[in-house]
């Protein structure tokens, strides 16, 4: 489904017309998947590089692990970890920046110091000044569904019926968003793929996931890695969990998602075109 087209600075979304890929920049030392391994801002820089040359659309940083169980960072350390990140790439690209938080005061700075998109895992709810930020910046958000919060939403999540439950929390968050003077113009959704999710509940959530385009935003989905990829083709090392993802974004792709969130940018853009071409039956 085609939603209007989203600019930031020189970049134009077409949403409808390809698949877009959000690479992952995990600044933290104990994210599930690559945790320490560019928690430095030079070996953010050069990673953010390598994943632009391979492909990026966005890219994503993340100052603070939202992996099951984990627990959350002071401001002052998301800041630390994040804002020098922002301007060592700032100084090499001009590819757009999300920035994965739920605290206002980090999408504040990360925005002054040229960050253009707020990835908000709480969908606006975790801070109560997140949404008159993002609407003072006029950025654009991601509202991503999640039961609980990282440290407990994996206890046994439950639902009668996850697709309408999470399709509703979604469809009023929008509503919400666009009342605190957010246009829908400017929002994704995300049904948050592992975030407070069994992993049956994972497996329905893609293969519905076109019932999500009938809230009228954009859909992202990040099923990069995640366990219940392991657990379906027996692989415990999340970073050996790529071939594994390209299946899920394949059929993401399929069933509508207009932007995916991934590790491996080089393998995921082989994958797309592939996927786009056949669904749109041109090359």
């Amino acid at each position: 489904m085609a939603f209007p087209s989203l600019a930031i600075k020189e970049h134009t979304f077409h949403w409808g017309s390809r698949t877009y890929i959000m690479g992952v920049i995990n600044v933290t030392p104990d994210s599930f998947s690559d945790g320490g391994k560019f928690f430095s801002p030079e070996g953010a820089k050069r990673h953010a590089a390598s994943l632009v040359a391979a492909g990026a659309d966005i890219l994503d940083i993340g100052g603070e692990s939202t992996r099951p169980f984990s627990e959350p960072v002071t401001p002052e350390e998301e800041l630390h970890r994040v804002i020098p990140v922002i301007r060592e790439i700032r100084e090499i690209s001009d590819c757009p920046i999300s920035v994965d938080t739920v605290k206002a005061e980090v999408a504040e700075a990360a925005l002054c110091e040229g960050a253009d998109i707020i990835n908000d895992i709480s969908a606006l709810r975790f801070d109560p000044r997140m949404a008159d930020v993002v609407s003072a910046f006029e950025a654009p958000v991601v509202l991503m569904h999640m039961k609980g919060s990282p440290i407990d939403m994996q206890v046994d999540p439950y639902y009668e019926d996850v697709v309408g439950e999470v399709k509703g929390f979604l469809e009023k968050r929008i509503a919400w968003a666009n009342s605190k003077g957010i246009p829908k113009e400017k929002m994704l959704i995300d049904p948050g793929i592992g975030f407070g999710k069994s992993f049956q509940d994972n497996l329905v959530l893609i293969n519905r996931l076109e019932e999500f385009t009938e809230l009228g935003v954009p859909v992202m989905v990040g099923v990069s890695r995640k366990a219940f990829l392991g657990a379906i083709a027996g692989i415990e090392e999340a970073g050996e969990r790529d071939i594994a993802t390209l299946g899920a974004i394949a059929v993401s792709a399929m069933k509508g998602a207009d932007l995916v969130r991934v590790h491996n940018v080089a393998l995921t853009r082989q994958v797309l075109r592939i996927v786009d071409a056949i669904r749109r039956e041109s090359l």
